[in-house]
């Protein structure tokens, strides 16, 4: 898990109040997507099917209160 930036999308700017923004500044790594296969690091299609399935993880609420699906 990472700390939440706590301003909308801002496009890769950098917010000055944001911890996130700071941590990053000072190096911390981005979320990136799951690079798993060939799919360059996107998760495939039958993976999206599976997590987003009636009764799946996602409408479970498994992958928390905010859906972290394909991020690592």
């Amino acid at each position: 898990m990472t700390t939440k930036h706590s301003h909308k999308p801002n496009f890769g700017r950098r917010v000055a109040d944001c911890l996130r923004c700071q941590e990053l500044a000072e190096g911390a790594r981005p979320v990136r997507w799951n690079t798993s296969r060939d799919t360059g690091g996107y998760p495939t299609s039958s993976e999206m099917d599976r997590h987003f399935a009636p009764g799946g993880p996602h409408q479970r609420g498994a992958c928390g209160p905010v859906c972290t699906f394909g991020d690592r």
